[in-house]
C-alpha cells in the first residue's frame, strides 16, 4: 500500500501544511501559534498564574516562562505577583494584547476556513448529487 493511501501519512502532512499556513497567517501579528494559544487562555478566564496557564496549554513551567517572556516584551501580557500568594505571577492581557488576540483570530480562522474549503466544496458536490438523483429510494 502506498504511503499516501495511509491515514495517518496524510493526517501529518494535512497538519504540517495548516501549521506552515498558520504561522504564514500569524507572522504580521508578531505571534506564532503557541503565543496566540497563551492570549487565549488569558483572555478566557482571569486572573490565571503562569503555572495555571501551562497547566491548561500542557506545557512545562521553563516553556511557559519563555511564551510569557516574549509576549511581555512585545508588550502583550503583563506580570505581577498575586495578591494572595507572593509566590505566584499572574499573567494579564494587556490592551495591545488584546487587540492583538482579536485580529490573529481572525487571521487564524480564515486560514483554517481556506484550508478546509476543500472539504466544504467535496460535500456540497456530493449534496448536490444525492439531489440530482432523485434522492428518493424507493
Amino acid at each position: 500500500m502506498p504511503l499516501e493511501a495511509r491515514l495517518g501519512y496524510l493526517l501529518k502532512h494535512a497538519q504540517q501544511r495548516l501549521t506552515r499556513g498558520s504561522a504564514e497567517a500569524l507572522a504580521p501579528f508578531g505571534v506564532d501559534g503557541h503565543e496566540l494559544a497563551v492570549l487565549a487562555v488569558l483572555a478566557a478566564e482571569y486572573p490565571l498564574s503562569q503555572v495555571e496557564v501551562a497547566g491548561r496549554l500542557g506545557v512545562d513551567r521553563t516553556t511557559m516562562v519563555a511564551l510569557v517572556d516574549g509576549l511581555e516584551d512585545h508588550g502583550l501580557v503583563e506580570r505581577h505577583r498575586s495578591p494572595q500568594d507572593r509566590r505566584k505571577n499572574i499573567v494579564e492581557l494587556t490592551a495591545a494584547g488584546h487587540d492583538c488576540l482579536r485580529r490573529a483570530e481572525l487571521a487564524r480562522r480564515e486560514t483554517e476556513r481556506r484550508f478546509l474549503a476543500p472539504l466544504g466544496e467535496e460535500a456540497g458536490a456530493a449534496r448536490a448529487g444525492a439531489a440530482g438523483s432523485g434522492g428518493g429510494g424507493g
